[in-house]
């Protein structure tokens, strides 16, 4: 009896440990566009490290002033994906955390830094060389808040052939009216890492090509309508955001133009208890294009 009850004990634990997700943090790849080391933290599905198994991947970014830590730590994303897994309400997936380094997920204007660039011909291919990742559109998706939720919207959008599906929560987009008339410290702290040549321009000074290349509405506006249809897309933001303007202004143009996507906008601010419930819908959305 007693080594029935050792045996029974022995293999729990086995299953439990088995059963354990995992998440890496502030690991880092050697950029040779940006000649440093560009960290990146990655959720590893239980399972993960005891089968030959390939799984899809969700780039998932973070915000202004954030890195590679802030959905872990403050978005409470191991808890929520496993728990979204457990309830098989999302597939077991890999979801890459990137810092996002206040670059705004672009190549910066003046041609010294060139982020975006790195993110898709370094970073996405270092992930997939160095983790098991199931290659290919069908299998790829990107999500984020705020900056984040911008660069994940202007990423999948603009390298249609490569993402599946976005998720976009209380993105950063500005009709043009905020863009123009915001205050000025403010505007100079958002774009001085990835478009010093706005810094310190007023008014419609602001609207040049370094924000065009920024600017998900303008992107949406001047990209072929059939190729932007190839992309899942879904987003939200709080009622009380000061973003709400400018992600209404997205739906409205993604509907004029027939752009099938989902759009929601619930109770809630700029804050993390907003984002923390976005999180399990977003992946979801993604998830379900992986299973199609």
């Amino acid at each position: 009896m007693k080594r029935l009850i050792l045996f029974s004990l022995l293999f729990t634990i086995t299953i439990t440990l088995y059963a354990q997700s995992k998440v890496l943090e502030s690991r880092s790849m050697k950029s040779m566009l940006l000649k440093t080391e560009v960290n990146y933290s990655i959720y590893l599905p239980d399972g993960y490290e005891h089968s030959e198994r390939y799984y899809p991947v969700v780039y998932l970014l973070n915000g202004y002033t954030g890195n590679q830590t802030d959905w872990i730590e403050a978005g409470s994303m191991q808890r929520i994906v496993d728990h979204e897994i457990k309830e098989g309400n999302i597939q077991k997936m890999v979801i890459v955390m990137p810092d996002g380094d206040d670059r705004l997920y672009m190549n910066r204007s003046d041609g010294t830094y060139a982020y975006e660039d790195m993110f898709m011909t370094e970073l996405m291919p270092y992930i997939e060389s160095q983790y098991r990742i199931r290659k290919g559109k069908r299998y790829t998706g990107i999500s984020g808040l705020s900056m984040g939720g911008a660069g994940a919207l202007k990423l999948a959008l603009k390298y249609d052939k490569i993402f599946g599906a976005c998720a976009a929560f209380s993105s950063a987009v500005f009709t043009e009216d905020e863009v123009t008339s915001s205050e000025q410290d403010g505007m100079n702290g958002y774009v001085s890492k990835a478009m010093p040549d706005m810094v310190g321009k007023k008014g419609k000074n602001r609207l040049n090509k370094s924000y065009e290349n920024y600017d998900v509405l303008h992107l949406v506006k001047t990209k072929a309508v059939e190729q932007l249809k190839t992309v899942k897309i879904y987003f939200d933001c709080g009622d009380d955001d000061f973003l709400t303007l400018g992600n209404a202004q997205l739906h409205k143009e993604l509907t004029l133009l027939k752009i099938p996507h989902e759009y929601r906008v619930r109770d809630g601010a700029h804050t993390w208890p907003f984002w923390r419930e976005s999180l399990p819908v977003g992946l979801q959305f993604i998830s379900d294009t992986f299973w199609k």
